[in-house]
């Protein structure tokens, strides 16, 4: 009896003396959602967290679902959400997130955040809802032997629709080519050319504006750009590769969707914003932030993450690794110099002093791909079908219209507000 006591109590003992092991902590992300994204953010950044982390991708569409039955439990199992600030807008909305106040200021001890991004993270209040973790826009590469084309006194980063049309029939009597080119294919985000740079540029906004007279003529003048862009450019999904081959020498797309060619041939190619209209230059910033839900159930394991995922160290690693940009005071010149051409590029963008801001639509949730939809459908028949102009965009208004109602969103930015009434075309 006594020896098997004595047994038992030494069990016990070396029981007690294992460390506890640290949990997974749990990040929900709609971002890096590709497989190899994922693979990569588990295996090359969120390593180093202790106890692991579990990564999982959520598509945009679902996130605000998810995190309405996340927070019903008493307690909750996200640790961490990383997700577009309109992603998050809508969570915060309903109270869902904590206030980070107190961290963002303990983690600018020891590194510097961009002012402009952390405001963002206020969501218009006092509170730190979210802390911001990464940049991205649209913009527009050259190779640089399209440079010797631009038409006289045109200024590569205040270029102006007419003298980019200037430039592309430049480069057609030039070359025996249409150089410039646009990713119109199935797979493309053609839409975001509307939404980010014609639209805002030529008109002011992006739904009020649909039909107005200004719309009209920048129709028709996209019409008469068309005639200069490269006929493939309706099976382009990323331009990477037409700029690498050279079939296209003039770009507009996604970062992201052109770094591998700047990387590829940092020497051959530059960066610049996309051109201005009457009303200004329309760009699209992309915020990605991280997130602590109300509920999460290790505030000190989430806080981790956002201290890993802000170092400059980390950011220069995920700019590295998915193209997204740096919102901490980072040196890129580790960097390859493909990044380097890139970061410029997008610099000028988001600082350029005509700029006018248009926010993602990502406050449509399940009918963003139907928004996104009216504008190819605009573009299909206005300037590849050559239907009148006015009677496109009054029958497409109708669509948009019915859309907005039914979603119930108000008008965003660069659009007017319109309160808590839905947005409307005028």
């Amino acid at each position: 009896m006594r020896p098997a006591f004595g047994r038992m109590l030494v069990l016990i003992a070396a029981a007690l003396a294992v460390p506890a092991t640290v949990a997974q902590t749990t990040i929900v992300s709609t971002q890096m959602r590709p497989v190899e994204e994922a693979e990569l953010m588990r295996k090359q950044v969120l390593q180093a967290l202790p106890g692991g982390a579990a990564f999982l991708p959520e598509d945009g569409n679902t996130l605000l679902t998810r995190m309405r039955a996340e927070l019903g439990a008493a307690r909750g199992q996200i640790d961490v959400v990383i997700a577009l600030d309109g992603e998050l807008a809508p969570i915060d909305q309903e109270g869902g997130l904590q206030d980070l106040t107190d961290l963002v200021q303990r983690l600018s001890a020891t590194r510097e955040f961009d002012p402009a991004a952390l405001a963002l993270g206020r969501m218009g209040g006092s509170q730190q809802r979210f802390v911001p973790l990464m940049t991205n826009t649209f913009q527009m590469v050259a190779n640089k032997k399209a440079l010797p084309y631009l038409p006289p006194g045109a200024n590569l980063h205040a270029l102006t629709y007419p003298q980019l049309l200037a430039w592309g029939r430049a480069l057609q009597a030039a070359t025996g080519e249409r150089k410039l080119g646009f990713p119109a294919g199935p797979r493309g985000l053609w839409w975001r050319f509307f939404q980010a740079s014609f639209y805002p540029s030529h008109t002011g906004g992006v739904v009020r504006s649909f039909r107005s007279p200004e719309a009209v003529a920048a129709w028709s003048e996209l019409r008469e750009l068309w005639q200069v862009v490269n006929p493939r450019s309706t099976s382009f999904a990323f331009m990477e590769e037409p700029l690498k081959t050279g079939e296209v020498w003039v770009a507009f797309d996604h970062t992201a969707r052109m770094l591998p060619a700047l990387t590829a041939r940092p020497d051959d190619f530059v960066a610049f914003p996309a051109p201005a209209g009457a009303k200004g230059r329309g760009f699209m910033p992309v915020l990605v932030g991280l997130a602590i839900p109300r509920n999460a159930p290790d505030r000190a394991a989430a806080e981790r993450v956002v201290d890993l995922l802000t170092q400059p160290a980390t950011q220069a690693r995920l700019l590295a690794l998915f193209g997204f940009f740096p919102v901490v005071k980072t040196d890129l010149s580790s960097l390859p110099a493909g990044v380097r051409v890139a970061a410029a590029g997008m610099a000028a963008t988001l600082n350029a002093p005509d700029g006018i801001a248009s926010r993602l639509p990502v406050q449509l949730g399940r009918k963003n791909g139907e928004f996104n939809k009216i504008y190819v459908d605009a573009f299909t028949r206005i300037v590849l079908r050559n239907e009148d102009i006015a009677r496109v965009l009054r029958e497409e208004s109708r669509w948009l219209d019915e859309l907005l109602q039914e979603a119930r969103v108000p008008c965003w930015a660069p659009d007017a507000s319109s309160g808590s009434q839905p947005c409307r075309v005028q």
